[in-house]
């Protein structure tokens, strides 16, 4: 029954939140941002265990794999676009997984972390359900791993648009590049506010960048030590 009870409230509470954006559209108003900070306090108010709340709510987590797989029909809309500026992606993607990943063990090592915190930390900068993964392979702790990218994704969701605005950026490539690989697929659902364009070069880059990470994480992190 509390299962039950946790899927519904998220759901609605995510609809409540989103209506509330719809309407005025300022970014610290984000369902994705204020959405997970109502659940916080539902959760430790009701003191819902958090096996049970996750339990009743793994059917939202599974979705993010389809809705992943999705981003492929825009990529195939603008495909010509993605192959005129195929150097510039892979170029400043690579660059980019492997900054995350570099700057995550350090640090992780600055603080004194754990090797196995480090470790869950190192795959942040992709998305979810490809980051557990990751985490699994390089000795880390997937539910770390979860609340490392969901705070990453959020970060992300906040200073991407304020960076935008900041720095002027005016290329739909630039800006869904920055979402992406900043804020995957959290900062990709942005990315189409702004236009589809910038949606699809959002959708490209979190799966470069997660496909790149795949391969980079098991090699540098020994190399990093």
């Amino acid at each position: 029954m509390l299962s039950l009870i946790s899927l519904l409230v998220t759901i609605v509470v995510y609809w409540i939140c989103r209506s509330i954006y719809t309407r005025w559209r300022w970014t610290v108003l984000n369902p994705m941002v204020v959405s997970l900070v109502v659940l916080v306090i539902f959760v430790s108010l009701t003191r819902i265990p958090y096996s049970t709340y996750v339990s009743g709510t793994h059917v939202l987590t599974f979705m993010l794999g389809p809705a992943t797989v999705a981003f492929a029909i825009p990529l195939y809309k603008h495909f010509h676009l993605l192959k005129k500026h195929a150097l510039e992606i892979v170029t400043g993607l690579c660059l980019g997984s492997v900054m995350g990943i570099v700057t995550s063990v350090v640090f992780g090592r600055a603080l004194d972390l754990s090797h196995m915190v480090t470790n869950s930390l190192a795959p942040r900068s992709v998305t979810t359900p490809i980051a557990i993964q990751i985490s699994q392979q390089i000795g880390g702790s997937p539910v770390l791993t979860a609340v490392f990218v969901i705070v990453t994704g959020l970060i992300g969701l906040i200073l991407g648009p304020l960076s935008i605005r900041w720095f002027r950026i005016q290329s739909a490539v630039a800006k869904g590049m920055l979402m992406g690989m900043g804020a995957h697929a959290i900062g990709t659902s942005r990315a189409f506010e702004f236009g589809q364009l910038e949606g699809t070069f959002s959708s490209l880059s979190m799966i470069v960048a997660a496909a790149f990470t795949v391969l980079a994480a098991p090699l540098l992190l020994p190399l990093l030590g």
